[in-house]
């Protein structure tokens, strides 16, 4: 079963688009600042938005045409930064809502990039290596006048990897005549990658997760944790909160979700993974229903897949003391009030999964200075700048008596406004 269908079906009709999330969490913001008309219209809409249609030569010698999307939501604090995912469903108001949520997220960690987000439209599972090398290359190629390691930076996303920014930097490098290993981040060590990059969103997840138990006063070690999407985020989740002396009883993936109260052992389960391409099937685990995996009796769940799968419906049966997003735009509006008054700690995906950004901001660093530094260097950074942004995030949350996601966005969104206005308007 495709992750598309399983996020329709699990909100069971009352699905609701990502920009429409996105949009009503700025107003929601914006509702508790003091921001002119004028900027709040502007933090409304997408600075720039890129789409292309461009043939792609496929495995058997046809010619295929796919339609692909960049867009900058908001470069007022830095260059453009946002992934780049291949998935069948994606589309133009998708790529707005990713690059919107990127513009607070980065705020929020306090570095110097705007937000931005791309995508094609493709299922990369029914496609060859080559096939997608050829098509990331034709991608790149119409984006470029958008890319720029001063201008806009991809990263991966979902189903993209270090292979696919390889494929980017490359293409880019050919057209302006030298190697610019900048111009992406997640990039493979060989061609300029940094260290600890591959685990970045998860272990930043973690820092999260180790802060908000201390705060509420919530024991990890033998703390129970589900996680629904077992890809790179999710399963380096489980990693470290296993690691952590966390109980992981249930994991999903795109296959199946599987169940085990008494947990699982997360190392044997990403080698059955990597060795069968799913977690289905694992010894000594019982198969449920996907959208099961979300109302689990647990202490920590972690949204790890896409949009839009804690709802009104399901949110009254969540019985997870803290919820960490680490995937973008899991929970929607009207779940995170049925959340709050249920007593449920929401971790946002703005503050829960900005490791990645963050690891993506120092590997341009690296890149831009020509220098490397070791994974404990690397990992070192990152913790501290988790740290800062959930303990800024909490003092608002409880200055102003609102909830986590709600003081993340007053954060992001203040800090852009206030650049905004720094900066002024030209001509």
């Amino acid at each position: 079963m495709k992750e598309s269908t399983v996020q329709r079906e699990s909100t069971k009709g009352a699905y609701i688009h990502p920009y429409e999330m996105a949009l009503e969490q700025l107003d929601q913001a914006a509702g508790l600042l003091d921001l002119s008309p004028g900027i709040y219209q502007m933090l409304r809409r997408c600075k720039r938005e890129l789409i292309v249609h461009f043939p792609v030569r496929m495995a058997d010698n046809s010619l295929r045409t796919f339609t692909g999307y960049r867009v900058q939501h908001n470069v007022t604090r830095g260059p453009g930064k946002g992934g780049i995912r291949y998935h069948p469903d994606v589309d133009l108001d998708e790529i707005r809502a990713l690059a919107m949520w990127m513009t607070w997220k980065c705020a929020v960690v306090d570095i110097p990039f705007g937000g931005a987000k791309g995508g094609v439209v493709c299922n990369p599972k029914k496609m060859s290596e080559g096939e997608l090398e050829r098509l990331t290359r034709r991608y790149t190629t119409e984006i470029s006048p958008f890319l720029g390691p001063a201008a806009d930076i991809p990263a991966p996303d979902v189903y993209t990897n270090p292979q696919t920014m390889a494929w980017i930097m490359d293409t880019y490098s050919m057209h302006v005549g030298y190697t610019v290993p900048a111009v992406v981040t997640g990039k493979p060590l060989s061609v300029g990658g940094s260290a600890g990059r591959e685990d970045a969103t998860g272990r930043g997840c973690v820092v999260a997760i180790q802060e908000a138990a201390e705060h509420w006063g919530m024991r990890l070690p033998e703390a129970r944790v589900a996680v629904q999407g077992f890809g790179n985020a999710g399963a380096v989740t489980a990693h470290y909160l296993s690691q952590a002396g966390a109980k992981v009883i249930a994991v999903s993936d795109s296959s199946g979700a599987i169940h085990n109260p008494r947990g699982f052992d997360v190392a044997r389960l990403r080698a059955h993974k990597a060795e069968t391409g799913s977690v289905v099937g694992f010894p000594d685990s019982e198969s449920i229903p996907p959208g099961d995996l979300l109302e689990l009796e647990c202490e920590v769940l972690v949204p790890a897949a896409l949009e839009g799968q804690i709802v009104r419906e399901n949110a009254p049966r969540i019985k997870a003391r803290i919820v960490a997003e680490a995937a973008n735009g899991p929970t929607t509006p009207a779940a995170d009030r049925i959340l709050a008054e249920n007593g449920v700690v929401v971790l946002p995906d703005i503050l829960a999964n900005a490791g990645g950004v963050v690891v993506s901001y120092l590997e341009w660093v690296q890149c831009i200075q020509k220098f490397s530094w070791s994974e404990q260097q690397v990992f070192q950074s990152l913790e501290g700048f988790m740290s800062k942004a959930f303990h800024s995030v909490y003092s608002i949350a409880q200055e102003r008596k609102v909830e986590m996601r709600t003081a993340a966005l007053i954060l992001g969104v203040s800090r852009v406004a206030e650049a905004t206005r720094t900066r002024g308007i030209y001509p």
